[in-house]
C-alpha cells in the first residue's frame, strides 16, 4: 500500500504557545519569541518543524535560527515596548500601530527598491514590477508573495506584513508581457517573492506560458527556497507532475529554466526527498543554481558553505552566489563584518574542487548593483578591499574594479570609504546613470 503524501501544515504566531517542541521554554522567553513575531514575520511548516530542526539543540540549532525569532531581532528598546504590550493584553490595534513604527525604522526598501526600481509606464508605477539591470526584469506575482516558511532574516520580510503599501505585487501578466516586448534588451524575467512556487502551477502557467511566445525573452528564473522549505511540491503535491510538464513546456520552447534555489545550510539538502525533487528538476530540463546570504548564528563558519557547495554538486546543482546579509530588518543580528565574510569564502571556496568554484561572493546587492568583494591587496603599502561590479545599474559598470580603504568593521558598502578621494566613480551626482532607470 503507497504512503499517503505529507500533509502539509503552517504554524504562526498563535502556535508559539502550543508547538509541543517550546513548551519546555520559560514562558518570559516564549513572550519574547512573541514579540518579535508580532513586528517581523513568522510561519513555519510541519516539514522543517519534524525533519529540519534538532529540537535537542535549541536555541543554538542553525535551522532553528534561520526561522524561530530570536529575542535580539529587535533593539532593546523594541523589545521592552512589544513585551510590555503583550503582556498587558493591549488591544490588537494599539499592537499593531507600535509594530508598525517599529517596522519603519528597520529600512523596509534597501537599495532604491521603491524609489529607482520599479517602473514607470504611462506615469504611473508599475508596483508588480522591478527593472534595475538592462538585461533583467523581476516580477512578483500577487499569489506568489507568500512563502511554505519564512526565513528570519528575509530582505523581504516587508512583503509579508500585511502592509499594502509596503508590498510589490501583480496579478497582470499581460502587463508583463507588454512591458517586454516593448524593451526588447530583456532577456531575463525572473519570478520572485515571497515564492512563486507556493502557486498552484496552472496559476504559474498563467504568467509564464504568454512570455513563451516574445522572442527576446531568453531564460525564466524561478526564484524559490521550495527545495529546503517544502521539496514535496515537486514530488508529491497533488500537482507536482503537472508543474514539472511547465518546465518542460519552457525548455521545449526553447527558452532557458534556471530554477534560482535559496540553500542556506547543508542540512537543509540532505533529506532524500530533496535528492529526488532535484533529480525529478533537472529531468525537465531545467538547471538549479543555489545560492544564500551568509547569516551569522546560521551559516557563519567556512566548513558549512564547503559542505553545502559539495552537496550542491553532488546533486547537479550548480553553487552560484553567497551574498552579503542586506541593510534591511533584523541586519544587526544577522550581519558580519565584510573582512569576516570574505574569510569566510575564500576559506571555503579553498575547500572545494573546480566544479564548485562556479559560486562568486561576498556579493552585495545594493543600491548601485551587485558587488563582488573580490578580495584585499596592497596599494602604496595600504591595505585595500579590491571591490568588482557583477552588475550595474549603468550596463557599462559590470566588470569594473575600484578599490576602497580597509575597515576591518565596515558592514556594507555605505560603510567603505575610496581609496582616493571623496567618492567612488558611481557616486558622481553629475553621472544620471547611477539613477533611476528611465521612464517608458
Amino acid at each position: 500500500m503507497n504512503n499517503p503524501p505529507p500533509r502539509y501544515q503552517t504554524f504562526g504566531r498563535a502556535h508559539l504557545d502550543q508547538l509541543p517542541q517550546l513548551q519546555h521554554l520559560d514562558p518570559e522567553v516564549r513572550l519574547g519569541l512573541k514579540a518579535v513575531a508580532s513586528v517581523l514575520p513568522f510561519k513555519v511548516n510541519s516539514y522543517v518543524v519534524e525533519h529540519l530542526i534538532d529540537w535537542d539543540r535549541i536555541p543554538e540549532d542553525p535551522i532553528f535560527q534561520l526561522t524561530f525569532p530570536q529575542e535580539s531581532m529587535l533593539e532593546p528598546a523594541a523589545m521592552s515596548e512589544m513585551k510590555a504590550l503583550l503582556r498587558a493584553g493591549a488591544a490588537p490595534d494599539t499592537i499593531r500601530a507600535a509594530a508598525d513604527r517599529i517596522r519603519m525604522t528597520m529600512n523596509p526598501h534597501p537599495a532604491g527598491q521603491v524609489e529607482k526600481n520599479v517602473p514607470l509606464v504611462d506615469g504611473e508605477r508599475v508596483r508588480g514590477l522591478q527593472h534595475k539591470y538592462r538585461e533583467t526584469v523581476l516580477f512578483f506575482p500577487s499569489q506568489g508573495q507568500t512563502c511554505h516558511t519564512y526565513c528570519t532574516y528575509c530582505f523581504r520580510w516587508a512583503q509579508f506584513v500585511g502592509n499594502k503599501e509596503l508590498k510589490f505585487a501583480s496579478r497582470q501578466a499581460s502587463s508583463l508581457r507588454q512591458y517586454v516586448e516593448q524593451r526588447p534588451e530583456i532577456s531575463d524575467v525572473l519570478f520572485t517573492g515571497g515564492d512563486p512556487l507556493v502557486m498552484r502551477a496552472r496559476q504559474l502557467r498563467q504568467y509564464i506560458e504568454p512570455l513563451l511566445e516574445v522572442e527576446s525573452v531568453r531564460t525564466i528564473r524561478i526564484g524559490t527556497k521550495a527545495l529546503a522549505w517544502w521539496p514535496h511540491r515537486f514530488t508529491s503535491d497533488r500537482d507536482a507532475d503537472e508543474l514539472l510538464s511547465l518546465f518542460e513546456q519552457v525548455v521545449a520552447s526553447g527558452k532557458h529554466l534556471a530554477l534560482m534555489a535559496h540553500c542556506s545550510h547543508p542540512r537543509e539538502l540532505a533529506p532524500p526527498v530533496v535528492s529526488e525533487a532535484v533529480r525529478r528538476i533537472r529531468s525537465t530540463g531545467a538547471v538549479v543554481r543555489c545560492q544564500a546570504p551568509l547569516i551569522r548564528h546560521v551559516n557563519d563558519d567556512p566548513g558549512i558553505w564547503a559542505d553545502m557547495w559539495r552537496k550542491q554538486v553532488s546533486l547537479g546543482a550548480i553553487p552560484y552566489y553567497m551574498f552579503v546579509e542586506r541593510d534591511t530588518g533584523p541586519r544587526r543580528y544577522f550581519e558580519l563584518p565584510l573582512a569576516e565574510a570574505l574569510r569566510i569564502f575564500q576559506a571555503a571556496y579553498q575547500q572545494i574542487s573546480g566544479l564548485g568554484r562556479t559560486v562568486r561572493g561576498p556579493s552585495m546587492s545594493c543600491e548601485p548593483g551587485k558587488i563582488l568583494l573580490d578580495g584585499t591587496t596592497h596599494i602604496h603599502g595600504e591595505r585595500v578591499f579590491v571591490l568588482k561590479f557583477i552588475q550595474g545599474r549603468d550596463p557599462t559598470w559590470p566588470g569594473r574594479v575600484f578599490f576602497a580603504k580597509f575597515d576591518p568593521s565596515a558592514r556594507w558598502l555605505d560603510e567603505l570609504r575610496p581609496l582616493h578621494g571623496e567618492r567612488f566613480f558611481f557616486q558622481d551626482p553629475a553621472d544620471p546613470k547611477h539613477r533611476a532607470l528611465p521612464a517608458a
